[in-house]
């Protein structure tokens, strides 16, 4: 309850002024949440909204930072919040920040929105480049910001409908850094009911949405090995012991565990992105350093996939005569779980995103290798992820993800944030609605 005891105070204020339980919010009918949903699209694209929105990204595109660095990003978030006068709590998780929007009372919902870059040279020239050389948001994190804060001032401008509390969470380091878990470490989910979070989609149509129930990315950790040999002249190998060709045969054997001993039904991957060796053309080095990733659906193929990445590293180079150290850096860079989608929120998502863009422009997607730090909230309570469209083919053909070429499409970002709010208005809604009808009891407060 550490969490919870800190933004006590921050509270207090509003729980001196509850929301109404007005009557008509207890029994708003279906047409009167798809009116809800289409008064927040119609906020959203208002032209002070919207440039106000487009505006926060671009700022932070401009000063892109790196995992728990996001010091000036956070500041921003606080002061837009400050602004809106939407109570927070900071720093949490180093840069994180988790403001407060509605009753101060049960139930809680969470909104989600990552905000580091990546160490990246950016390559689009237009006015709002990154100002840091080798940073970029070349993975559309200052647009979730962007949107989160959107959805914000939507739920303010609307607080009258809030039937408990918003949390909107701004989390550090999710390019590897594991920053959910940090957050969640500090109390964050602590009687929070559901938390939902999205991501830009290059390959989707803008005004459409795509997910699906169950697994849709997958758990995902990383490795670097250091193989050693005996470094010599290139002329002369006999007299060397080379962690090259041993390494090179690593490699290749890497390849087997998802071709050979994988069930072609269970997806896979395994990929070394990294080979450093010597720096002469004639010099056979005394070690070679190799690095990667690895992936899969399960936490059984996932353990079995990270035990045989070691066998056969440490094995093959013993085979060349040489010797392996293997490091998961699971300190560092902690294993990513499964991403999971509730299926009881898989259903809510369609009706809700349904009601704002029509059941038409809702998309059921095949799961993506690609992994995401948001599973980290999954295995603690319900969540839910989403990818956002914001393809325009009037506008070219937009790059994809971690590319030094990619651009957001920024008419998309009414859509994020008019759909977090959305998403986070009818849960408490109608949660409160089934905890009054089923049992007429309510959680404690805060």
């Amino acid at each position: 309850m550490g969490f919870f005891k800190c933004v006590f105070l921050i509270l207090s204020f509003l729980l001196l002024n509850p929301v109404p339980s007005f009557a008509d919010s207890s029994s708003v009918s279906s047409k009167g949440f798809s009116e809800v949903s289409a008064n927040f699209l119609n906020f959203a694209r208002k032209r002070e909204v919207f440039d106000w929105i487009v505006g926060v990204r671009r700022k932070i595109h401009e000063n892109p930072e790196l995992g728990y660095e996001e010091f000036e990003t956070s500041k921003l978030i606080r002061a837009e919040l400050d602004e809106m006068g939407i109570p927070y709590k900071h720093p949490i998780a180093v840069t994180g920040v988790v403001g407060f929007i509605g009753s101060g009372k049960p139930p809680f919902v969470g909104l989600r929105a990552d905000m580091d870059a990546l160490p990246m040279q950016e390559m689009v020239e237009w006015e709002h480049k990154s100002k840091v050389p080798g940073k970029m948001h070349a993975c559309g994190h200052d647009g979730h910001v962007a949107m989160l804060l959107g959805a914000a001032k939507i739920l303010q401008e609307h607080s009258e409908l809030l039937q408990g509390t918003v949390l909107l969470v701004f989390q550090p380091a999710e390019e590897g850094g594991g920053g959910a878990k940090k957050m969640i470490d500090a109390g964050v989910l602590e009687n929070v009911e559901a938390i939902f979070g999205l991501h830009v989609s290059h390959y989707l149509p803008i005004g459409e949405v795509a997910s699906r129930a169950g697994p849709i990315l997958a758990g995902s950790g990383v490795f670097e090995a250091v193989i050693n040999g005996k470094g010599g002249h290139a002329a002369i190998p006999q007299h060397s012991i080379d962690p090259i060709l041993a390494a090179s045969n690593v490699i290749v054997s890497l390849q087997h565990l998802v071709s050979r001993e994988a069930d072609p039904l269970d997806s896979q991957v395994v990929t070394v992105a990294k080979f450093q060796g010597g720096g002469a053309f004639n010099v056979i080095p005394d070690s070679v350093t190799i690095g990667g990733t690895f992936r899969a659906f399960s936490k059984k193929s996932f353990t079995q996939l990270r035990q045989r990445i070691e066998e056969v590293i440490i094995g093959q180079a013993t085979v060349q005569r040489c010797n392996a150290t293997v490091d998961f850096l699971d300190k560092e860079k902690p294993f990513f779980p499964t991403t999971v989608n509730d299926k009881g929120l898989h259903e809510y998502f369609q009706e809700v995103a349904g009601d704002m863009l029509g059941i038409r422009n809702v998309r059921e997607m095949q799961p993506l290798m690609g992994s995401e730090d948001f599973s980290f909230y999954q295995e603690v309570i319900p969540g839910y992820f989403f990818f956002l469209g914001m393809m325009d083919e009037t506008k070219g053909k937009l790059a994809s993800i971690h590319s030094p070429f990619f651009k957001i499409n920024e008419d998309a970002l009414p859509y994020g944030a008019a759909l977090h709010a959305s998403l986070a208005t009818r849960y408490l809604l109608e949660l409160q609605q089934k905890t009054t009808l089923l049992s007429g009891k309510q959680h404690d407060e805060l």
